[in-house]
């Protein structure tokens, strides 16, 4: 491997002092044509290298944005974490990573460690279990912008991109009851989860506009394990009522109630029951026999690029000057095994 001269050399080749050498390389009119000449002759004949991450030290920046997810392992969060990668590459950004695996207390200290390592921006999807943002407040005393996209906080002091999940919910609604189900069950994620109070309060919406009364019956509650899903559907199939349809958090939790109905009920998938999600997995196109009727789909990607566009517009800026912004983008409800989309509207 070829040997990089460093600024240091060049000066001690030269004879000159590195403040003659950086001026010349940066054409600054203080250094004559002929010196500036020899000087830039010389970088090349022994393959100088400017450091870059010395030059970004010094005008306050890293080119570095950090991202926090729950899971990188859940298609939703890679799809993001892949939009958000993009967008970055494109303007010279690195990105690094870290997982909170939905635990508050992990985030925080992601947070304190992306904090060290001066990164210029902070993309996050909250944990389950976050229930106040101060660790992310605290970033702006550092002039270091903080995006939430998907698992937002419901405040709006913050700068945000997130999905529709309340029309969503509703469009899920029109979904079911145009299918002629009217025992509906709702398979919530954690009450503190501002994406758990806009579903339900989309699907009750929903169904209030149509004068039905909720079974509040129906409600089960899922820490999103396995084992909390599972808990949830033997209370919700225990009820007078049955339902005949269920919407569950998302795509992974369906997946386990369903497997919940398969092992320990007689009911059919699809048939005596039926269940809607959110996110549209892409794995979904390949269980034909067992996947939910319709999923929102979210748009991961187009939430990550967005998120990270919402950075460049705010990285030259004092963030005490910039007024918070929330981004929404809209959702489509996708039907299994019919090439039709609704939009939500």
């Amino acid at each position: 491997m070829a040997h990089t001269t460093t600024i240091k050399e060049l000066a001690r080749l030269l004879h000159v002092s590195i403040s003659t050498v950086s001026r010349a390389l940066n054409d600054h009119p203080s250094i004559g044509t002929a010196t500036k000449e020899r000087i830039k002759k010389l970088a090349v004949d022994t393959n100088y290298q400017p450091n870059i991450a010395a030059i970004q030290f010094k005008k306050g920046r890293t080119m570095t944005i950090g991202v926090i997810v729950p899971e990188l392992s859940e298609t939703f969060f890679s799809t993001a974490v892949s939009g958000i990668e993009d967008v970055a590459m494109q303007n010279g950004y690195n990105v690094i990573f870290g997982q909170s695996h939905n635990d508050g207390e992990k985030e925080r200290q992601i947070v304190e460690s992306f904090k060290k390592n001066r990164i210029d921006c902070l993309l996050v999807s909250l944990s389950k279990t976050t229930r106040n943002i101060n660790h992310f407040k605290e970033l702006s005393h550092f002039n270091i912008p903080v995006i939430f996209f998907d698992r937002v906080p419901n405040q709006k002091d913050v700068f945000s991109v997130s999905c529709d999940l309340y029309k969503a919910s509703m469009n899920i609604a029109d979904f079911l009851w145009s299918e002629g189900h009217r025992d509906i069950a709702l398979l919530k994620g954690p009450n503190c989860m501002t994406s758990t109070t806009e579903r339900m309060r989309g699907f009750m919406d929903g169904l209030i506009k149509r004068k039905v009364k909720t079974d509040a019956s129906l409600f089960g509650i899922t820490d999103l394990s396995k084992e909390g899903t599972y808990d949830a559907m033997k209370d919700i199939l225990s009820q007078k009522n049955r339902p005949t349809a269920v919407i569950a958090f998302n795509d992974y939790v369906a997946l386990d109630a369903m497997e919940y109905v398969h092992e320990y009920t007689s009911l059919k998938i699809n048939k005596d029951i039926i269940f809607v999600s959110y996110a549209n997995n892409p794995v979904l196109g390949y269980l034909r026999h067992f996947s939910p009727a319709a999923s929102v789909e979210q748009f991961p990607y187009r939430q990550g690029q967005l998120a990270m566009e919402m950075f460049l517009e705010l990285k030259d800026k004092d963030l005490n000057e910039c007024s918070p912004k929330q981004v929404v983008v809209d959702a489509e409800l996708i039907l299994a095994n019919k090439a039709k989309h609704i939009a939500v509207a």
